[in-house]
């Protein structure tokens, strides 16, 4: 099954959710099906792991990024290029906001309110079963709640991402999609897609799953490893 989503994408999870790896391989991953993609960096609150550290390579594939000013690319600021709501009012095909983490995070949404008003957009938690606070139902609807309050709008699917970084094994992955699977059952919400490392998906068995898998080419690696090749 391959993942079929278009218009504005919006990321959204709490800390270590692992929703800047799958939104700048979500990118990658619909740019080679030959769909027009831009993805916006909203990550305003953490300095580390955001989607500016990948531009290169997306910029290469095609891909528009928008980023703020060069002068203040590493800095840890608030700071929102005009560029973002251009690119809600004049989408391309996929428009992905990649947002910050938890509610802190989610705030950025709240001002471009009126850039999104009567806009049609998918909202997408990532949960990764593995994280504290993401372990249980309850604590997935409990972090829903907070990002939709600060940001002033819904979330409409979920992504799931089981993994443990480095330690990450195939048992994981099937554990993480029952558990996806489960909360979605009773929040209804749909499972757009799950995700798995590229160096195990020749472990994965595919017939397990009834949804897309989107396979990760880490790009937010320490200073020490190089990212692979998107």
């Amino acid at each position: 099954m391959n993942i079929s989503l278009d218009g504005i994408v919006v990321v959204v999870g709490n800390y270590g959710s692992g929703k800047t790896e799958i939104s700048i391989n979500l990118a990658a991953n619909r740019k080679h099906a030959g769909i027009d993609v831009s993805i916006a960096d909203l990550d305003l609150v953490n300095p580390y792991f955001r989607t500016r550290e990948a531009r290169k390579q997306l910029s290469e594939l095609g891909i528009g990024v928008i980023l703020p000013p060069d002068r203040y690319l590493h800095a840890d600021l608030p700071i929102l290029t005009p560029a973002v709501a251009g690119l809600i009012r004049k989408p391309s095909t996929l428009a992905i906001l990649d947002v910050g983490g938890d509610k802190v995070g989610a705030n950025v949404l709240a001002a471009l309110a009126d850039a999104l008003d009567g806009k049609a957009y998918r909202m997408l938690q990532v949960i990764n079963p593995f994280r504290p606070f993401t372990d249980t139902l309850k604590g997935c609807m409990k972090i829903k709640g907070e990002i939709e309050k600060a940001s002033g709008m819904s979330i409409n699917g979920i992504i799931g991402n089981a993994n443990l970084i480095d330690d990450t094994n195939a048992g994981m992955i099937y554990d993480g999609y029952d558990f996806v699977t489960m909360v979605s059952k009773d929040s209804g919400l749909p499972l757009e897609f799950i995700t798995v490392p590229a160096w195990l998906y020749d472990e994965i068995d595919m017939n397990r799953f009834l949804c897309p898998l989107l396979v990760l080419q880490r790009q937010l690696v320490p200073p020490w490893k190089k990212a692979a090749v998107l």
